[in-house]
């Protein structure tokens, strides 16, 4: 069965009353984010995940820049090198991926490092979704195989238009 998560639009017949809020689910999430990096023996450090918050509570992929713009909010801009080390760990923890397409960064909801996902990304209103299943990761897997190549992420991303714009008409 196909997984999708991330950054969705409350869909028919949801609603927020009915779902957490943002800053539950965000507090959720680094929760559940730093007890992943204590497991791997990681440090989710001040810096790191202040970073990861604000991938978390903006729902959009987000430039190193964007973020380093976001992160400080005084006259002091914090280094691009210090966000890129930052987006960097998140990677390499499963915690975060980067859309090539958009050199842009999100955050995963469910971490995972080095598995195969399709991420749909809109056009009209930059909603990211992250889909992946079995059959999907075997498929890949096997084309993979068959090329005999091997792959250092097996990440795809799709553009299009997301259910919701679809609906309200927009062209």
């Amino acid at each position: 069965m196909p997984h999708t998560a991330a950054y969705k639009h409350y869909q028919p017949g949801e609603s927020p009353a009915r779902s957490p809020s943002r800053s539950e689910q965000t507090a959720r999430a680094l929760a559940q984010s730093e007890a992943m990096c204590r497991a791997n023996g990681a440090r989710l450090t001040r810096i790191r995940r202040n970073v990861l918050e604000v991938l978390y509570t903006c729902h959009k992929p987000l430039g190193a820049y964007e973020l380093a713009d976001l992160l400080s909010p005084g006259a002091r801009r914090m280094a691009p090198i210090t966000v890129y080390r930052a987006l960097d760990f998140l990677i390499e923890q499963g915690l975060a991926h980067r859309l090539a397409s958009q050199n842009a960064y999100i955050a995963t909801i469910h971490g995972h490092g080095g598995e195969t996902c399709a991420f749909l990304i809109c056009e009209e209103c930059g909603d990211v979704s992250e889909a992946t299943s079995r059959d999907f990761a075997d498929t890949v897997s096997g084309l993979v195989s068959q090329a005999g190549f091997r792959p250092r992420a097996k990440v795809l991303e799709i553009t299009g238009r997301c259910a919701h714009c679809q609906g309200a008409g927009r062209h």
